[in-house]
């Protein structure tokens, strides 16, 4: 976005100037050249937030088709839909804002299933004293994807060889249509139809899981005990607070650091990728450290999720209500920033395995539900932030959008801390845990004997 936009024909451009001081000349930057676009900040915002109008329509829908259908090819599909939309970003872009915007509603209606669809995957894979890293090492590959894709997309932005920012969407496009083709060889449902691991791996995880292979075997939703469970809205509340934080820095960092920071955009597109990179590190070393407190009886599952989520929603609520008392100190509110960012990947030990947690039979629904509601953050976080910054590239209006960013976290990891549990749900009991193991044996043709 900070590369298609061409700044200086902005109606407020001669007013730019932060409070932080004039922006070092970059003239001779490659970086610096005029974008095509003449979008301000609230048409911004509105382009960014556009991808989350289609992406919540998929959500549920996904969630419940992934534990009818399986995940495999519903998470394939999705991915593949918004492969081919990216590709086709550029010409919409240039052919008008309105296009544009209908792209991106296109590929987050692709993308929507995605998560749930991973949901359903996992709780056919994973077993419950892996859990945490599981679930980690799944859904913080965005955080890696993030880390990668920023310094790259700077370095296509300038790069005349590629061709300028229309070979950011071209690059990843791509990559995510061979992403596809790999997934269609690789991936498999669950346990029971992978062909390449061994027997005995097969009986360890059916050990630890909840198999329901069979399309009859899977309950009806029970939708009234659902939306009456606490422990429900407990994660919709954690996963609301953390990506009102997460989109706000996803989508508007690169803009903080550019506009008040005075990083130029080869700068911008490293350090925007470093806190990702810290919060990557963290959400490994610390669900690693969920299971083992888990393993060893030193906490109980639900105090385990209680700790790392209150970590990794309330600490960078603290540091983003620090950073509006550091002045203009660069270095100092980038540290801040990356703290915040950081410490942030705890949350993956906390609520973000928790649907399974409670839920395992719809987890995948229970998925589409919770990111359903913590979509809206990504559809009006950015329209806000634009909002309060449009025109106004001082210190004291990005303070309002930390502390929107603060409050919202510190409501989320406190409603979570208060009714948050990890025991499973009565409204799951479908069977005896014993009696889907001895099924999913079965299937493998494996006598019940052999079970360790």
């Amino acid at each position: 976005m900070v590369a298609m936009i061409n700044t200086s024909a902005l109606p407020h451009a001669p007013n730019l100037t932060s409070d932080c001081g004039y922006k070092d000349d970059d003239s001779d930057d490659p970086l610096a050249k005029s974008g095509e676009f003449v979008w301000d900040e609230s048409t911004q915002g509105l382009i960014l937030g556009s991808f989350f109008w289609g992406y919540i329509f998929t959500q549920i829908p996904g969630g419940r088709l992934a534990e009818i259908l399986g995940g495999k090819w519903l998470l394939g599909g999705g991915v593949l839909i918004t492969a081919i939309f990216t590709l086709l970003t550029p010409l919409a872009a240039r052919n008008g804002v309105v296009y544009l915007i209908v792209v991106r509603v296109c590929e987050g209606f692709g993308e929507g299933v995605t998560f749930p669809a991973m949901h359903r995957m996992i709780s056919q894979w994973a077993p419950i004293n892996e859990r945490s890293r599981f679930v980690t090492v799944i859904f913080a590959g965005s955080l890696l994807g993030t880390v990668i894709g920023l310094p790259i997309s700077s370095y296509l932005c300038v790069s005349d060889i590629a061709g300028g920012w229309p070979s950011v969407f071209y690059v990843f496009g791509a990559v995510g249509v061979l992403w596809f083709i790999a997934w269609a060889f690789l991936a498999y449902e669950n346990p029971a139809s992978h062909p390449w691991i061994s027997t005995e791996e097969k009986i360890y995880i059916l050990r630890g899981v909840k198999p329901v292979d069979d399309i009859q075997d899977i309950p009806p939703l029970p939708w009234k005990k659902m939306l009456r469970s606490l422990p429900l809205w407990a994660i919709v509340a954690a996963h609301f607070g953390n990506n009102w934080g997460f989109y706000t820095f996803l989508t508007e960092l690169p803009t903080y650091l550019d506009s008040i920071l005075h990083f130029n955009m080869r700068k911008s597109g490293l350090l925007s990728a470093l806190p990702y990179f810290v919060c990557w590190l963290c959400s490994l070393l610390v669900s690693v450290a969920c299971d083992k407190l888990v393993e060893k009886n030193y906490l109980r599952l639900r105090n385990a999720r209680k700790l790392f989520n209150s970590i990794g929603l309330i600490f960078p609520a603290v540091l983003l209500i620090g950073l509006t008392f550091v002045g203009c100190d660069s270095s100092l509110s980038y540290a801040i920033l990356g703290m915040a960012m950081g410490i942030n990947g705890c949350i993956y030990a906390g609520f973000q395995g928790n649907h399974i947690d409670i839920a395992s039979n719809y987890a995948g629904t229970l998925m589409g539900i919770t990111n359903t509601i913590a979509t809206i953050p990504g559809m009006i976080g950015p329209y806000v932030a634009g909002a309060l910054t449009q025109g106004k590239p001082y210190k004291s209006e990005w303070a309002k959008v930390f502390y929107i960013s603060a409050a919202i976290y510190t409501a989320g990891g406190v409603f979570y801390i208060i009714f948050g549990k990890a025991e499973e749900q009565v409204w799951n009991k479908v069977g005896s845990h014993e009696k889907d193991v001895n099924n999913g044996v079965d299937n493998l043709h494996i006598r019940k004997t052999d079970l360790p």
